[in-house]
Parts: structure tokens; C-alpha cells; sequence
């Protein structure tokens, strides 16, 4: 899993991951493919579980998450052995035998399923898709819900329904500040246009109304390792996601 702070090519990286529904299963990001390794087909893997020995045994499946356009799309691939090469996980799958294969998957996200009752062993920790359903309170008022979690190339971006629209909030820290699953609620720091009219934030400030004050753009972006995901392997690409429970 990662942690809040946590997360190119011509896969359209700036694209949402759909979300089908899931419905008794959660689909957690473990790990994706970076690049070929040597001639027989093997893969460096960037890991994004607290867990790979659970995970990564012989014989374990991934669904992978590529464009519509490759040929492994709406495929899964077994994995046959993982190895720590010089400090880097470098696994072979069935049916990967020669480099030209293992390019192809090169970039692939790779998906589990985990059962909806399974809970983070730390208490204060928490799964990304746990977050869809809080609510969204800013300096003591509640401004919305969380819809869901889009994960995007530099980091996860909450998605909130606020007044009948849609608003992307960063999932980094210092615009989440607090998650706390028993009360049913996220903080958030936004900037000041994030959730309103810039006048209306200037007004509520004290501001002249005629400041020239401009709406900081959110950037977005977000792995297995730091939190797993109700995501769907079937969408674009997501940088990394995690397997990992976040922190509080």
C-alpha cells in the first residue's frame, strides 16, 4: 500500500482508471512492470505491497491493467518465480519465455483480489477504497463526500461530490491532512478556488473582492504498496498503487 504522499509514455497517462463494480471482491494494485530483464523473458517489478511474500508466491495470478490497444488486455498471467536481483524484484511468468514478450507487458499494473472484510493489521491504518463513502470536512464544515479515488501518474486524487459537481483533491498530505475511518470522515486543506468561486474564497478570507488571486491548479496523480485500490484492471495506466494499508 502507500502512503498519501506517494505515486512517461504514450499510454494515455492523465486518464482516470475506470471502475466497474466489484461486487463481493476488492481489485488491489500489488505491482507494476517496468522493464525487461535479460533474454528469457523476465520482468522487473516495481511492488507496491507491504506483502510480497504473500502475495508473489509460484502459481499466484494477476489481472493486468494495459491499454484496450495491447494484446494482454482483459488478460491475467501467471506468475511462476520472483527474484531479487541487485536489490530489485525481477519476476518470470507462464508463457513469458523471450525479451519481445516480456516488453509487451512492460508498463502492465498488476491486479489481486482481496476479500472486503480483510482489514489492515495496523489500527490506524487504512485500504484506498475504504475512503469512497467519507465525508469531506474542511475547517470544521462538511463540504461534501468522497465518490471514489482515481488513480493518476503522480499521485491517488480524491474525488468529491461537492454542491452537484465533481471536485479532484490530491491525495498528499498536505491537502488530506487526517483520515479517520471510525468517524466516517477525511480533512482537507484545499486551496483557496478549489471548492468555490475564487471570489467567494477571497470574501470568506477577508480579501478584497477585487484581488487578483488566481486558483492553484490541482495536480494529479497516484501504488499497491501504499494502499489497495477498487479499481479496475481494465481501464489505461495508473502509475503505482498499493497493497500496503496507509497510515494515519
Amino acid at each position: 500500500m502507500r502512503s498519501p504522499e506517494d505515486a512517461a509514455s504514450a499510454w494515455t497517462w492523465w486518464t482516470p482508471i475506470a471502475r466497474p463494480a466489484v461486487p463481493a471482491r476488492t481489485q488491489l494494485r500489488v505491482g507494476r512492470l517496468t522493464r525487461a530483464h535479460g533474454l528469457k523473458g523476465a520482468i522487473k517489478v516495481e511492488l507496491y505491497t507491504d506483502d510480497p511474500g504473500r502475495r508473489f508466491v509460484p502459481g499466484a495470478r494477476f489481472a493486468l491493467q494495459v491499454p484496450t490497444s495491447s494484446k494482454w488486455h482483459g488478460k491475467s498471467i501467471e506468475l511462476v518465480e520472483l527474484r531479487i536481483y541487485n536489490g530489485t524484484p525481477v519476476a518470470f511468468f507462464a508463457g513469458v519465455t523471450d525479451r519481445t514478450e516480456a516488453e509487451s507487458l512492460v508498463k502492465a499494473v498488476l491486479w489481486v483480489e482481496q476479500d472486503p472484510t480483510e482489514l489492515p493489521a495496523e489500527p490506524d491504518a487504512w485500504y484506498v477504497h475504504q475512503l469512497a463513502g467519507l465525508e469531506v470536512w474542511r475547517e470544521g464544515e462538511r463540504i461534501g463526500r468522497i465518490v471514489r479515488v482515481d488513480a493518476l501518474p503522480a499521485q491517488d486524487v480524491l474525488i468529491v461530490e461537492h454542491e452537484g459537481r465533481e471536485v479532484m483533491v490530491p491525495f498528499v498530505k498536505q491537502l488530506v491532512p487526517e483520515v479517520d475511518l471510525r468517524a466516517g470522515r477525511v480533512t482537507v486543506t484545499p486551496p483557496p478556488g478549489l471548492f468555490e468561486e475564487l471570489d467567494d474564497a477571497d470574501d470568506r478570507d477577508g480579501d478584497a473582492p477585487d484581488a487578483q488571486a488566481q486558483p492553484d491548479a490541482p495536480a494529479a496523480h497516484a501504488a499497491d504498496a501504499s494502499a489497495d485500490r477498487a479499481d479496475a484492471p481494465d481501464a489505461s495506466d495508473a502509475s503505482a498503487e498499493a497493497d500496503s494499508p496507509e497510515r494515519g
